[in-house]
């Protein structure tokens, strides 16, 4: 006689939990990319990055060695260029890819694209939503390898665009959403929690003292009432009967400190993105955008120039154009570097689409001696004297004269 049988197919019985905060914390619910960018603070951070980052043309240089000194040029009109800030010739124009690829590296840690080429000619960039990739690695962890796989075709790394964020082994990053699970979800889920306050009207939770003992009709269409009381806002009250008392419960501590958690959670999603919580543009540009930069920088000259090409050329953002908004800190920086001889006038007026002027000058000491550097001639207005800075053959390497001409410029 088997006194303790039990049905094992007997569903296990749960306390109900009310409390929607409570419940999902407990319920353990997972927060995906779809429910991260419904949490306010998230999704402003990541449409500000991807948004700063997005109007940031890039550019490809040149380093070359002329009379045995180092110069950058820039390379002009080069396809690739064009494929990341305009056209990539794919759906997405160069302002969406680069905010996707943003989006998908802060997000997921894993932002692809796959380069369609024409044997050493890049034609089109694809962009590839991360979650259509399938990573496969090998078992080696000093000389790694993997393959990328989409839709049942294999690719090797090569043939994408990868940019990863917080990778050990380059196949794979961690993005905020797996990094930082635990601070989103409840984030998350307090912001459920204020739906289902509002949901219900801002009712409090409470309950029902009853002198006598209900029956059960009483008791199901006391439910029933207060079910519909809660759910909708057709019902605007409830009639107790004689001997029924409502006793609201008391607030708990998550909900005498709602707006103080609410606070401290945006305060550390802004952290998480490195947005400081007291606005400042210069900070928010180095702690924000500059490490993101940086990384696809270096995925860009990895994996779109050529072996050949990586030993002079070099991808790189024109960060010039972030303080383009900015009209009284972009003229302080063109004063700057004019006081200090690092640009020309006609450079600034490039940089701002406007005519040259022909001032092929560079001032001095007095500010009012100007200086020629491809004649290298010195015109000084006030005297309308012109001088000429050439080397004597006749002395040493070093030793320079300054024969004094006959004409002013």
């Amino acid at each position: 006689m088997n006194i303790f049988r039990k049905n094992r197919f007997e569903p296990e019985k749960r306390p109900q939990i009310d409390d929607v905060l409570l419940r999902s914390l407990l319920c353990g619910e997972e927060i995906d990319e779809k429910k991260a960018l419904n949490i306010p603070a998230v999704a402003r951070c990541v449409n500000l990055i991807c948004e700063t980052v997005s109007m940031i043309p890039v550019k490809l240089y040149k380093e070359e060695i002329i009379d045995g000194k180092r110069k950058t040029v820039e390379v002009p009109e080069d396809a690739r260029c064009s494929l990341l800030n305009e056209d990539t010739k794919d759906a997405l124009d160069g302002t969406q890819f680069k905010k996707a690829m943003v989006r998908d590296y802060l997000l997921n840690g894993n932002a692809y694209a796959y380069i369609n080429k024409s044997r050493n000619a890049v034609k089109s960039l694809n962009y590839v939503d991360c979650s259509n990739i399938l990573i496969t690695k090998n078992s080696d962890p000093i000389f790694k390898d993997y393959n990328i796989s989409v839709n049942g075709q294999t690719y090797k790394p090569f043939e994408f665009l990868k940019i990863m964020k917080s990778t050990k082994d380059g196949a794979r990053g961690v993005g905020i959403i797996e990094e930082n699970n635990e601070l989103l979800k409840v984030a998350y889920t307090t912001l459920k929690f204020e739906q289902n306050l509002v949901s219900t009207g801002g009712n409090k939770k409470g309950f029902i003292n009853a002198k006598n003992r209900l029956t059960k009709e009483a008791i199901d269409a006391l439910k029933i009432a207060w079910d519909k009381f809660y759910s909708n806002n057709e019902e605007k009250m409830i009639i107790l009967n004689d001997g029924l008392i409502f006793q609201e419960a008391s607030n708990t501590s998550v909900e005498m400190q709602l707006n103080e958690n609410k606070n401290s959670i945006n305060n550390s999603i802004l952290d998480i993105f490195g947005v400081p919580t007291t606005w400042n543009w210069e900070t928010f540009i180095k702690t924000a955008i500059m490490p993101i930069l940086k990384t696809i920088e270096c995925a860009l000259n990895r994996d779109l120039l050529l072996e050949k090409e990586k030993k002079s050329l070099y991808f790189a953002f024109d960060t010039k154009e972030i303080i383009k908004g900015d009209i009284k800190t972009r003229f302080e920086a063109y004063k700057t570097a004019l006081d200090s001889n690092l640009m020309q006038i006609d450079e600034v007026r490039y940089l701002e689409d406007l005519e040259p002027l022909g001032l092929n000058f560079i001032k001095l000491g007095l500010q009012d001696v100007l200086f020629n550097p491809e004649t290298k001639q010195i015109y000084t207005p006030n005297t309308n004297q012109t001088n000429f800075i050439t080397r004597d053959s006749g002395g040493s390497e070093n030793e320079e004269k300054i024969e004094e001409g006959k004409e002013g410029i």
